[in-house]
């Protein structure tokens, strides 16, 4: 059975993990639905949960952007064999670097976010699905 996490990114490190082959190096941070999470919203179900991590993940890109990245978030969907749960969120770590065919979906803004010194999650809205073909022209 795989799990299903997200991987935070940048254009510019999506980029890098497309022409590398794989994402990496290890341990791969992501965010997923763990245990944790599942304890602090019992009354969610699995489609809130998966919302949750994602957006979580969102946030995370937030924090790798450089002044020489394109500002957007940028989240990786991909189902792992494995992944180890922290105690207290909805972070989790891949031990290994692993392929980009597991990716299944990239998540991104549609337009560039204005630089700030902070940003506020909940005014930057959703993110757009992209399939893994539409992964060239969303770099482009």
């Amino acid at each position: 059975m795989s799990v299903r996490i997200y991987v935070p990114a940048t254009l510019t490190t999506l980029a890098g993990f497309l022409a590398d082959g794989g994402v990496g190096p290890a341990p791969v941070p992501a965010r997923a639905v763990t245990g944790w999470l599942r304890e602090q919203w019992p009354e969610a179900d699995e489609e809130e949960w998966e919302y949750a991590a994602l957006m979580a993940a969102a946030d995370d890109s937030v924090g790798l952007l450089t002044d020489e990245d394109q500002p957007r978030r940028v989240v990786l969907a991909v189902d792992v064999d494995s992944a180890v749960e922290s105690d207290d969120s909805t972070r989790v770590e891949v031990l290994s670097a692993f392929p980009f065919r597991l990716v299944k979906a990239v998540h991104a803004d549609t337009g560039d976010l204005e630089r700030a010194a902070s940003y506020d999650p909940e005014a930057l809205g959703d993110l757009a699905w992209f399939g893994t073909q539409e992964i060239p022209d969303l770099l482009s």
